[in-house]
C-alpha cells in the first residue's frame, strides 16, 4: 500500500448535539502554563500530576495532553517525557484518555507504534497521540537531528501518521513514502479494539496552510492556537473542507487558558497580574521563536504569525479565546466555540488542582445547563 492510499476510517464528524469534551493540559514541564512571574501553585512532579490527574477525571475532563519538551526553554528549565508519563497518569485513572505530543524526526514512527500499542493494551484502550510538526529548532540541532524547514515538516508529519495509521491496522503494513517505508510488517499486539475507535486517536495542531491541509487529509483531531470564534470557524470550514474531498471527517479542538472566579473584577484582575508579571525576556525569545516557523511558509500564514506580546505570555494563545471572568461568562463563551464547530476544549490553568475542581463544580454544570436548553430549542 502506498501513502497515497492509506485512508481509514476516522472518529467521527462533528456532531452539535454531542455534548462538549474537555482536555486539560498536563503541567509536565516546570514553570506552569504562563511565562510569568505570579505564583503559580501548580508543580511539574508526577505525584502532583497524578493527583491533578485523578482530580481532572472527577470533574468532567476526558483527556489529558502532555507537553513535549526536549530541553530547557522559555521558563520550562525541567521536563517530564510526554509518552511515559501520559503512560503514568493513564495507570493511576480509571476513565481519563491520555495524549502524547511527539515529534516526527525525533522518534522513529514504528518505535512508538509499538509503545503506544502496548501502553494502548496495558490502559483497556486509553492512548492518543499529538503529532507536532515542530517549532523549536534547538531541540533537533543540539541534539544533533536535521531540521527541515516548514513544508517539508508537514509532509514528514503526514507520512508519521499514514505510517502509524498503517502499522496499527494492517496484518501486512505496508508503505512507500519519501521520509518512511513499511514492509510487510504484522505488529502484534495490535491496539485494543474500542467500538467508535479504528486506531488510538491521533492528534494534530496548527494554524497554517500546510497544517490544515494535512489535518483535513490524515487527523482525526484538529488543535487550534486560541482565537476568536470567528478566526476558528475559519480554521474549521477550511479543514473541513479538505477533509470532505478526501471522504473523511475530523474533530475540533480549541485551546483556551481559563481565569474563573466568582466575579469579573477578580477574574481581569488576575489577568492583569499574569501580563504584568510576564518574564519578558522569555516571552520574546519564545515569539522569536515560533515567529519564524509561520514566516518560512509561502503565505507566511501560520501560528502565533499575528500574537501579540500578551497572547504569548501563554503559550498556546490561550488569553484569546476570552474564557475569563464569572462561571456563567466562561460557560457561555465555551457553548461560541461548540456553534462554530468545536468538539473540544484544551484548557490550561494558574493554580491546577484548586482551579479544576472549581471549573467541575462551578463551570461545568453550567455548560450542561447551555447545552440542554440549546437542544431543547432546536428541537
Amino acid at each position: 500500500m502506498t501513502v497515497e492510499s492509506t485512508n481509514h476510517a476516522t472518529t467521527g464528524a462533528h456532531d452539535p448535539h454531542a455534548p462538549l469534551k474537555f482536555a486539560y493540559w498536563v503541567p509536565n514541564v516546570s514553570g506552569g502554563l504562563v511565562v510569568s512571574t505570579i505564583e503559580q501553585r501548580t508543580d511539574w512532579s508526577y505525584d502532583y500530576n497524578k493527583t491533578l490527574a485523578q482530580l481532572a477525571e472527577d470533574n468532567g475532563f476526558e483527556y489529558a495532553l502532555s507537553q513535549v519538551r526536549y530541553m530547557a526553554s522559555y521558563g520550562a528549565a525541567y521536563q517530564h517525557e510526554s509518552t511515559s508519563i501520559s503512560l503514568a497518569l493513564a495507570l493511576a485513572t480509571e476513565r481519563l484518555k491520555v495524549i502524547a505530543a511527539v515529534h516526527p524526526g525525533l522518534w522513529q514512527p514504528g518505535v512508538l507504534a509499538k509503545f503506544v500499542a502496548s501502553a494502548d493494551q496495558m490502559t483497556g484502550g486509553r492512548m492518543a497521540v499529538n503529532v507536532v510538526s515542530g517549532w523549536f529548532k534547538g531541540e533537533f540541532t543540539q541534539l544533533g537531528e536535521p531540521w527541515l524547514e516548514h513544508g517539508e515538516r508537514y509532509r514528514r508529519s503526514e507520512e508519521f501518521i499514514r505510517y502509524l495509521r498503517e502499522i496499527w491496522t494492517s496484518e501486512h503494513a505496508e508503505l512507500s513514502g519519501d521520509f518512511y517505508r513499511l514492509h510487510d510488517f504484522d505488529l502484534k499486539p495490535k491496539p485494543v479494539d474500542v467500538p467508535g475507535r479504528a486506531h488510538p486517536e491521533i492528534f494534530m495542531g496548527g494554524n497554517s496552510t500546510d497544517a490544515r491541509g494535512m489535518g483535513g487529509r490524515v487527523a482525526d483531531w484538529y488543535f487550534m492556537n486560541g482565537n476568536t470564534p470567528e478566526g476558528i470557524a475559519e480554521q474549521v470550514r477550511d479543514v473541513s473542507d479538505v477533509a470532505q474531498v478526501h471522504g473523511r471527517s475530523v474533530r475540533f479542538g480549541v485551546n483556551g487558558f481559563v481565569v474563573a472566579r466568582d466575579t469579573e473584577a477578580e477574574a481581569r484582575d488576575v489577568l492583569r497580574e499574569i501580563v504584568d508579571k510576564a518574564d519578558r525576556e522569555a516571552v520574546e525569545g519564545f515569539g522569536s521563536a515560533v515567529k519564524q516557523a509561520g514566516q518560512s511558509t509561502g503565505d507566511k500564514k501560520g501560528m502565533w504569525q499575528d500574537s501579540e506580546f500578551a497572547d504569548l505570555v501563554q503559550y498556546n494563545d490561550g488569553f484569546r479565546t476570552g474564557l475569563i471572568g464569572t462561571p456563567e461568562q466562561v460557560a457561555e463563551r465555551m457553548l461560541a466555540y461548540k456553534r462554530v464547530g468545536a468538539d473540544l476544549m484544551l484548557l490550561g490553568f494558574l493554580h491546577y488542582h484548586e482551579d479544576v475542581q472549581y471549573f467541575g463544580r462551578e463551570v461545568l454544570p453550567i455548560v450542561r445547563e447551555l447545552e440542554a436548553a440549546e437542544l431543547e430549542r432546536v428541537g
